[in-house]
């Protein structure tokens, strides 16, 4: 796990990340709302600073990659993305990747419509409406739920943090945009939740 939202999977020389939501900041500007576009390059440079940090060869991304329809902020990533010939990207389809195949296909991205297993691992977007009961043998990685975890100080007070989100058969990945909201869980007894505050990883549960 990193702190900067990612999950690295060493032996087979793959980042996995969920909840991109790439053109998410222009959609809001065309609505007349001022998100500036740096929000949405400072995740491209986070996401290429844990590239070039692992040296991964392949990217999966757990469902939406995108947020909306085309604008200038996808044509960026899209140019980004040429930057990176030989890394493999691969998309598990999000309920907000729907964008033509054309733009896909252009920009070197292997997509999968439900779900796509590598080795042991399954990898699917929104394990709830997936259907997908855990199977023994078979771990799940999915996103969308956008996992968060509070700590409640002794004056009421209570601070919210991003987190990954382990059960038994799966794990829900936070989401690496920062320009997203979050979903309280509450890990029951044998779950775990790992807290990310600032640049550190801290397990709560």
């Amino acid at each position: 796990m990193s702190a900067e939202r990612t999950l690295y999977w060493e032996n087979e020389s793959t980042l996995i990340v969920a909840d991109l939501h790439v053109g998410k900041t222009g959609h809001f500007r065309k609505a007349g709302i001022g998100v500036p576009q740096s929000v949405y390059k400072d995740d491209l440079h986070r996401l290429l600073a844990q590239i070039l940090f692992f040296k991964a060869e392949r990217l999966i991304i757990v469902g939406d990659l995108t947020h909306s329809t085309t604008n200038k902020e996808l044509d960026l990533f899209r140019r980004w993305r040429k930057d990176f010939p030989s890394l493999d990207v691969h998309l598990v389809k999000g309920n907000h990747d729907i964008l033509e195949e054309k733009w896909y296909g252009d920009a070197d991205i292997i997509v999968s419509a439900g779900q796509l297993q590598v080795k042991k691992f399954l990898f699917v977007h929104d394990i709830l409406k997936a259907g997908i009961k855990p199977s023994k043998g078979k771990y799940i990685f999915s996103g969308h739920l956008h996992p968060g975890i509070s700590i409640r100080g002794r004056g009421r007070q209570t601070l919210h943090f991003p987190c990954f989100y382990f059960a038994k058969n799966y794990c829900v990945l936070p989401a690496f945009s920062r320009f997203t909201g979050t979903y309280q869980v509450e890990p029951k007894e044998g779950e775990k939740a790992f807290a990310i505050i600032e640049k550190d990883i801290v397990q709560l549960k």
